[in-house]
This record gives C-alpha cells, sequence and structure tokens, in this order.
C-alpha cells in the first residue's frame, strides 16, 4: 500500500506543479491575445468600412440610374413639345 500512495504522491505533485500559474505564463497568454487582437481588429474594421462604403456605392447606384430613366422621359417629352411645336407652327 505504501508504493501505491508513493506513486499516487508523485503524481499528484506533477499535477499540482502544473496547475500553478506563473508570471511567464501569464505573460505568454497576453501576448498571445495581443497578436491576435492586433490581427483581428484591423481585418474587422477593414471589412465594414468596405460594407458601408459598398451600400453607399449601391444607393449611389440606384440613384444615378433612376436620374438616367428619369433623363430619358424627360428628353422624350421635350422632343415631343419641339415636334408638336414645330408642327403647329407650320399649321398656324
Amino acid at each position: 500500500m505504501s508504493e501505491k500512495q508513493e506513486l499516487l504522491d508523485e503524481v499528484d505533485s506533477y499535477f499540482v506543479s502544473r496547475k500553478r500559474l506563473d508570471f511567464n505564463y501569464f505573460l505568454y497568454v497576453f501576448l498571445t491575445l495581443t497578436f491576435i487582437s492586433v490581427f483581428a481588429f484591423p481585418k474587422i474594421y477593414i471589412t465594414q468600412q468596405i460594407y458601408y462604403k459598398s451600400r453607399d456605392i449601391a444607393k449611389l447606384k440606384r440613384e444615378y440610374d433612376t436620374l438616367k430613366e428619369e433623363n430619358k422621359i424627360i428628353s422624350a417629352s421635350v422632343e415631343s413639345i419641339k415636334f408638336k411645336n414645330q408642327i403647329l407652327d407650320t399649321l398656324f
């Protein structure tokens, strides 16, 4: 029984010593998280900026297409009015 107890004590001492967190481990974890943050946050920021810019571009594109169609309608209307004026001027 004493050999088993000694073996258990050795195993327990191994795990207990591994469970302690020292300053080097804390520093390693902190630097790792900082390193990940340095690369993750700019990517998130850039992705958001691209999203907002593309949304603005889509809005401007819709407005441009609408104005283009309105221009076609107004040009057709002006052409119709010019044609009517030319016909009416020749009749009178």
